[in-house]
């Protein structure tokens, strides 16, 4: 059995997740990343993506949509995020009109210069609207 780690993971609203994990893979600004227990101390920044959990004595991995934050290595793991969702919690039709709409935003605005932040902002809610559709599905690995 592998070792375990305290890990929490915190949100704006709430403590979205506390307790021991074997494993917590998610997605930095360098890629997807994973910490476990006497990884070595990091402070790495976060992207939108998919986060996995696996607790101890436990077969599958637990799923989350995460968006931006940071994550905090030492003797435990700490995850600040701007939102963390549960597959059960997301509202799937909400997140394809979501998509959509940045979509269309990004289609008509091709010559974005002007409008940078603006085109930012439409890329960031597309990634994060598709996060959120495929964690809403089982996340990446359930889908392979």
């Amino acid at each position: 059995m592998a070792e375990s780690v305290r890990l929490n993971i915190v949100t704006p609203e709430r403590l979205f997740y506390e307790g021991e994990v074997e494993l917590v893979i998610l997605r930095t600004l360098t890629g997807d990343e994973g910490f476990m227990a006497r990884h070595a101390w990091a402070c790495k920044l976060l992207d939108t993506g998919e986060l996995w959990l696996k607790e101890p004595g436990k077969r599958d991995y637990k799923v989350a949509a995460i968006s931006g934050g940071y994550v905090d290595v030492k003797e435990e793991i700490t995850i600040f995020t701007d939102s963390a969702e549960w597959p059960e919690e997301i509202d799937k039709e909400r997140s394809k009109a979501h998509k959509e709409t940045a979509e269309k935003f990004l289609e008509t605005h091709k010559e974005a210069e002007t409008e940078e932040e603006a085109w930012n902002r439409a890329r960031k809610s597309r990634r994060k609207a598709i996060t959120r559709m495929n964690v809403a599905e089982g996340g990446a690995i359930k889908r392979k």
